[in-house]
């Protein structure tokens, strides 16, 4: 009962909030006006490029060079005609007189298009490719997702992907809390200088240490290996700064009540204090899914053989010196959007906590 009444009171609250006017007798102000209107842009700002790009990977090949661009995916209708193999696309043209014709096009030679009536394809027609329009209709186009995954060993990159995702998580977590641990319970002398000297880290191009790290992971024979591309970001000095920062808003006297019932240090760091940390902990969880997920430079600079692709550096794969199959891209870029949508939907609740406790910006 108690959560049933919570979410009406917040349903009402939000339709409160939604209907309220400053206008007297409920009547619209000019603000009420000008607040949807910026409040409008900023949803289509923030949301069109994402339903242009779902709705743009169901289309087929021809149908994204399409000028001007459509904002759903349509397909040009085909027509089997007696006499020809292929069926034939369907143009609506528009003759001298002002009649409109269905015709099928046979070949187009320059701007002249040789055209027949499918129910007489006996007789050729030349049409001016400005007077004919393509006969579309709402299609799907499903094979952007399932081509892919059949012939270009999608589910590898896949699979990949979630295991450098999940185990640099794992590492990342487990080294900056280590690191964060230090710096806040422990109390020596130049332990400013140490935080200090880890964001100024911050501060660094990581193109600059690309070609050291390079030699590193080369040394230890991790070239085209999963843990060359684990092991070497796994601790981040943002990592460190936020969860430290979070760590010192523990309270001393339980660190120290933990020392007197002679817990060790590694107990008071696993049982004590990572229970408190959890909001800043799952912020750094979504920081680094995020990372990982999306990273392709180091990817593409450490595997060179297909089998151990990322998603990212499996992308690349569709773009040729000369042509681009962009209805692949779009197709797989929302694969991969999915899993960082869910992982943020779910663990969205601790970042406001973690950052406000944080004290970053």
């Amino acid at each position: 009962m108690p959560d049933a009444y919570a979410s009406s009171s917040s349903r009402r609250t939000v339709a409160g909030l939604l209907t309220a006017r400053r206008g007297r007798g409920g009547r619209l102000h000019w603000t009420d006006i000008f607040s949807y209107a910026y409040l409008g842009l900023g949803v289509v700002l923030m949301f069109g490029p994402a339903v242009w790009l779902i709705l743009s990977s169901f289309k087929t090949a021809s149908g994204l060079l399409e000028f001007p661009p459509t904002l759903l995916p349509l397909g040009q209708i085909e027509v089997n005609v007696e006499g020809y193999e292929k069926p034939l696309p369907l143009y609506s043209v528009t003759e001298e007189d002002g009649t409109v014709r269905e015709l099928a096009q046979v070949r187009r030679i320059g701007i002249i298009a040789q055209m027949v009536d499918p129910s007489d394809p006996g007789v050729t027609i030349k049409v001016p490719i400005g007077q004919r329009e393509a006969v579309r209709e709402f299609r799907v186009a499903w094979e952007n997702y399932t081509a892919p995954l059949q012939r270009f060993n999608f589910l590898t990159y896949l699979k990949n992907s979630v295991v450098v995702t999940l185990a640099a998580t794992i590492v990342t977590l487990l080294i900056n809390s280590m690191a964060a641990y230090g710096l806040a319970i422990y109390e020596f002398k130049g332990r400013n200088a140490v935080m200090l000297f880890v964001i100024g880290t911050l501060m660094i191009p990581i193109t600059v240490i690309l070609v050291p790290v390079y030699l590193v992971v080369t040394e230890l024979g991790m070239i085209n290996s999963l843990w060359g591309v684990i092991l070497p970001g796994a601790a981040t000095p943002t990592g460190v700064f936020l969860l430290r920062q979070y760590m010192l808003t523990i309270p001393k006297d339980l660190i120290e009540a933990a020392r007197m019932d002679k817990a060790s240090e590694w107990v008071i760091y696993w049982r004590v204090v990572m229970p408190l940390a959890t909001p800043a902990i799952a912020v750094l969880a979504i920081f680094s899914i995020m990372w990982r997920w999306n990273d392709f430079l180091w990817p593409l600079i450490v595997l060179n053989r297909s089998e151990v692709y990322t998603l990212q550096v499996g992308l690349n794969a569709f773009q040729g010196e000369l042509d681009v199959q962009w209805h692949f891209v779009l197709a797989m870029t929302v694969v991969t959007l999915i899993p960082v949508v869910l992982v943020f939907a779910f663990l969205q609740r601790f970042i406001t906590t973690g950052i406000a406790s944080t004290g970053m910006k």
